[in-house]
């Protein structure tokens, strides 16, 4: 991020494709969370990486709504990981069934 001479901000991002993959850190730093968070996201079965170890883990974009969904039920919420992942579930289910 840069500024400007009249002091204002000026954003820099780019904008992902629905079938883009991510790494780990680009997760971590884009939902603001330390890597320890999405391996337990993985661990519960909330996030499903591809690749075979964590050094070689890729995302889907969704998986960036999925991380923030989590965290804000958490912090906001004060949902525990179960809860939230239950959360998830059903508004996948909700969101398949506006799809047909």
């Amino acid at each position: 991020m840069g500024v400007d001479r009249s002091g204002d901000k000026i954003l820099v991002g780019q904008v992902l494709e629905e079938n883009d993959l991510v790494t780990l850190a680009d997760l971590c730093r884009s939902c603001t969370v330390e890597t320890k968070t999405v391996t337990t996201l993985v661990a519960e079965g909330i996030l499903d990486p591809m690749g075979g170890d964590v050094e070689h883990w890729r995302f889907t974009v969704g998986s960036l709504k999925r991380v923030k969904t989590v965290i804000h039920l958490q912090r906001d919420l004060g949902i525990n990981l179960a809860g939230a992942a239950l959360a998830l579930d059903l508004l996948d289910r909700i969101a398949e069934l506006e799809r047909h």
